[in-house]
């Protein structure tokens, strides 16, 4: 069956028809959530500061992984910037488009065969990965697409202070606290469940340095948030 384009869905109707319906999202883990519409159309004065940030240090040719409406990429191409923009969505894509994103196309990260100075990994970046048995092969696809002298800029938040640190848990067995499993519904038309990674600094830390990347801890957000850089060490 085909996986239903919420995000598409819900971007058309407000590029549109300024329907401000937000999209809702369901976890077993958590009360339902929502997604505001408009905020995927933020100008670069509304984002948090990972991703000012992430946008400041790109350099080269840049690829913005999963980026939405294209907010982003309609940055950094006012910058001067060559930015490829890919998103699973062809909802969004159509939308990247119809705001001004010159090179945008629907297209899974891990089927990206070109190269990149910066490879752009925003709202929630180590979302991607999924889960972390994936680490070891999402940092693998980013050796391969990224050029000599690279980087990666990933966001991420640390969800560890939703632990109750008065019942200690020390069943070795328990998932990660992360790896959490989301499905998104709008308009009464829903989303298979598909899993989702929070990748706290010091683990992805520990992953990259052991695929053989430089991690550097950029900026901490106001919600245990951050912005790391990644960099294929040389020695």
């Amino acid at each position: 069956m085909k996986e239903k384009d919420i995000f598409g869905m819900a971007m058309k109707a407000y590029y549109f028809k300024k329907d401000k319906t937000p999209i809702i999202v369901h976890s077993p883990d958590f009360d339902d959530d929502e997604i505001a519409i408009e905020y995927l159309f933020r100008d670069f004065s509304e984002m948090p500061k990972t991703e000012q940030q992430a946008l400041q240090l790109a350099y080269g040719t840049v690829l913005d992984v999963g980026c939405g409406a294209g907010s982003h990429a309609l940055y950094l191409q006012r910058k001067n910037f060559k930015v490829k923009a890919i998103d699973t969505s062809a909802g969004a894509i159509a939308i990247a488009k119809e705001r001004g994103v010159i090179n945008a196309d629907v297209k899974d990260f891990y089927a990206e065969h070109e190269t990149y100075d910066t490879l752009l990994f925003l709202m929630n970046g180590t979302g991607i990965i999924g889960n972390l048995i994936n680490t070891d092969n999402f940092l693998a696809i980013c050796k391969e697409v990224l050029k000599p002298g690279g980087q990666i800029l990933i966001d991420s938040s640390d969800l560890s202070f939703l632990e109750d640190e008065e019942e200690p848990n020390n069943d070795l067995d328990r998932k990660y606290i992360g790896e959490i499993d989301f499905c998104i519904s709008y308009k009464g038309e829903k989303s298979n469940y598909f899993p989702w990674l929070y990748m706290d600094f010091e683990l992805l830390k520990l992953a990259a340095e052991k695929n053989n990347f430089n991690c550097e801890l950029i900026v901490e957000g106001k919600h245990y948030d951050y912005l790391a850089k990644l960099t294929i060490r040389n020695d």
